[in-house]
């Protein structure tokens, strides 16, 4: 074997006739094929450095007769690069392939399998249908575990070959091997083709899952996360069977991978859905703390990812770290996206027990370099405030010494947040106004501005300068942005309510009011205007009854996200999902949803917020269009569209008599067989369901927008008819 470092020698840049000569001379004199296997080596290494090899296809296919392995890896990995690019010449190497997958070497059947599951050309993949049906049922186990990864790759470029071929149930009899790497390797390809929006959909029962189980010990690390992710696809019937699966992952949180840990953590959420053993889930949730910490001594970009994760499962499980707050206290050294993810978490772990030390940490925050973590660390002052009573007095107080500071960025996140503290606890700081008054100058943001004209518009009753401040505020009201004239607008008309004998306020209302109807472009502030102006006009005294109608207290409801999005993004923890805070299926195209499946064993309250996720399929019944066209008969349409939604032959094929397997549904299922689960739990005080028990936490997006949507055209009657 050549030393590590030998092979640097190849990697020069060469010309396509000096490779063809060097290929054509080693055919004299070269017995133990020395020569050949250097001059393959150099073509290897050009594909590596970018060079196109592609002219030296029929030279490089005609080594595959020699019967030596390392070379054989060669010629394979050049089909890899430049088969499917060679339509027209590739079946020159269908009769090697079919040699070799009758091998007596497993490596070589292997090898042979695996290169033509990487070139998706008709009559490749008619060689392969029959060599992988051989394969995946080989007395080698390294052979059936590649065949297992081979059918994922032959039902990404057919998948109708591999279902009428019965892959996907040959795939199914694999979850019960002998050997844990081909058990792996089937739930891997069977994953992948469960992902599918058009594939079918990979159930697990209790039996297979149990034999999963126990394959969990002896697999590789891939290995664990593809069988550990897999129990998303079991749904208990009972809640013993939840609880004991829970015991048996337990396990897994002690291993060195953190990929390991965040699926195990995964799993073991969405099994405490199924759980009524309220003791267990507590012990559960007491393991699964000191993993999540030990992943925040890794780098700073592993950290970042456990940070999300933990964003996500502490909103769920608040129990999960809530006596390891200070691990999240911020470093020096952490980069910017590390401390600002610790500050989220900080705030949503803070309680009256340790609210003077996140206190006093985010008091030290507040004197860093860096704005946009200082602005942050302001921000969460304000938040603790309203999240924690008790330790209102102490924020507040806070606030107004950084407010002393005079540092402008800092003035202008605490005004913006002591607003909010103003609505949480009405007349209770009303007294520091004058303070914040002191510092209008430093005020040049809109959101500052904005929530400084607020105070000053709703208590201009306690303020003595108010038509002052006002007078001064709206100067450059042309000039100012729509969020503060908004704010201008609506605070003269409270001052004006406040103070209707006063001349000052008279005129600073007209001329705001007559700006707001007459000289300004955005609708929504003339809109505002005119009603202003007809209520006045009207009647001051029940105009004064809404402008200054009282404001619901501010409360931290709006901070949790809702409870059935939560549960959908805990069933994607540890991949990209769990990072953006995003469903898969909303940026990665093709990608199928995940849903907490039914069942007698599901808590009350999760079942309450269930979010079903549809799989696209074809439409249940005849799709009509208007305009000239040929008319379909409608019976036979939608007798063929009825039939289309039954299970497929082969998704109804018996299960092998050695024991019952997983349950594989075509790719036409109905909405209520739905993929995986979601996570949540018993620990139900913390989230209130809604009256109506709407599953769609997006089904009101609509209402948002009264009715109206601006972007959908639709053409008049007489416009339709016009077109046809």
């Amino acid at each position: 074997m050549a030393a590590a470092g030998q092979d640097a020698k190849f990697f020069q840049r060469g010309k396509i006739q000096e490779f063809r000569a060097e290929l054509l001379a080693a055919e004299s004199k070269d017995k133990k094929f020395t020569k050949r296997k250097t001059v393959l080596k150099k073509i290897v290494a050009n594909i590596t450095m970018g060079n196109d090899m592609s002219p030296l296809f029929t030279d490089v296919v005609q080594c595959l007769g020699i019967p030596l392995l390392e070379i054989k890896k060669m010629v394979y990995l050049f089909l890899v690069y430049y088969g499917r690019s060679k339509p027209d010449q590739i079946h020159l190497v269908i009769p090697s392939f079919l040699q070799d997958c009758n091998d007596r070497n497993p490596l070589i059947r292997a090898l042979a399998i695996r290169t033509m599951s990487y070139i998706p050309i008709a009559v490749v993949l008619e060689s392969l249908t029959e060599q992988l049906r051989h394969c995946i049922k080989d007395r080698d186990p390294y052979v059936r575990k590649t065949a297992a990864i081979c059918v994922a790759k032959l039902y990404t470029a057919d998948p109708r070959r591999a279902e009428k071929g019965g892959f996907v149930e040959m795939l199914r009899d694999l979850l019960v091997d002998s050997n844990a790497t081909v058990v792996a390797n089937a739930v891997a390809a069977l994953s992948e083709i469960g992902d599918r929006q058009d594939g079918v959909i990979f159930k697990l029962n209790l039996t297979v899952t149990n034999k999963l189980l126990a394959a969990l010990g002896e697999s590789s690390e891939w290995g664990q996360i593809y069988i550990l992710d897999s129990l998303l696809r079991y749904v208990p019937e009972r809640h013993s069977d939840a609880e004991i699966m829970a015991e048996r992952v337990l396990i897994q949180l002690q291993h060195a991978n953190s990929a390991v840990v965040l699926t195990a953590i995964k799993a073991l959420l969405y099994l405490m859905n199924y759980m009524e053993n309220r003791k267990l889930v507590d012990h559960i949730c007491k393991k699964m703390g000191p993993p999540l910490v030990t992943l925040l001594s890794s780098g700073p970009e592993v950290q970042y990812v456990a940070l999300r994760n933990i964003l996500l499962i502490i909103q769920r499980r608040p129990s999960v770290l809530k006596n390891d707050v200070k691990v999240f206290f911020c470093k020096y050294n952490d980069p910017i996206y590390v401390k600002l993810a610790k500050l989220e978490i900080m705030y949503r772990l803070a309680r009256e027990e340790n609210a003077r030390e996140v206190l006093a940490e985010l008091q030290e925050y507040a004197s860093e370099v860096d704005i946009d973590f200082v602005r942050k660390a302001v921000r969460s002052i304000g938040r603790l405030a309203i999240k924690v009573s008790p330790a209102a007095d102490s924020c507040i107080q806070a606030l107004l010494e950084l407010i002393e500071t005079k540092v402008t960025y800092v003035v202008q996140e605490a005004v913006i947040v002591i607003k909010d503290v103003f609505r949480r606890y009405p007349g209770r700081y009303e007294g520091i106004i004058p303070n914040l008054c002191e510092h209008l100058d430093l005020l040049d943001e809109p959101e500052a501005k904005a929530a400084m004209i607020w105070i000053i518009g709703q208590f201009a009753d306690k303020i003595d300068s108010a038509d002052e401040l006002m007078e001064d505020l709206t100067f450059n009201f042309m000039d100012e942005s729509v969020e503060v004239q908004l704010a201008l607008l609506t605070a003269s008309v409270k001052l004006f309510i406040f103070k209707s004998q006063s001349e000052t306020s008279k005129n600073l209302v007209h001329k705001v009011l007559k700006w707001a109807t007459e000289e300004v472009d955005n609708p929504d502030l003339r809109d505002r205007g005119f009603m202003y102006w007809r209520l006045l006009a009207i009647n001051p005294a029940v105009a004064g009854e809404i402008v200054l109608a009282e404001k619901p207290a501010i409360t931290t409801d709006s901070d949790r996200m809702d409870r059935g999005a939560l549960d959908q993004l805990l069933l994607h923890t540890g991949t990209l999902g769990s990072i953006y805070h995003k469903n898969p299926e909303t940026f990665i195209r093709n990608a199928a949803g995940k849903a907490l499946a039914d069942s007698p064993a599901l808590n009350a309250l999760s079942r309450q917020v269930l979010v079903p996720v549809a799989r696209s399929g074809l439409p249940s019944g005849p799709i009509l269009i208007q305009g000239p066209g040929p008319v379909e008969p409608r019976e036979p349409i939608a007798a063929t569209s009825s039939s289309s939604i039954q299970p497929s032959a082969s998704a109804q094929a018996s299960l092998p008599p050695g024991g019952s397997s997983s349950e594989l549904i075509d790719t036409h299922a109905t909405e209520d067989d739905h993929d995986g689960g979601r996570d949540g739990g018993d620990e139900d005080e913390d989230y209130v369901a809604s009256p109506t028990g709407a599953a769609d936490p997006y089904a009101n997006l609509e209402g948002a927008f009264g009715g109206y949507l601006a972007d959908e055209p639709k053409p008049q009657k007489n416009e339709l008819d016009g077109l046809f």
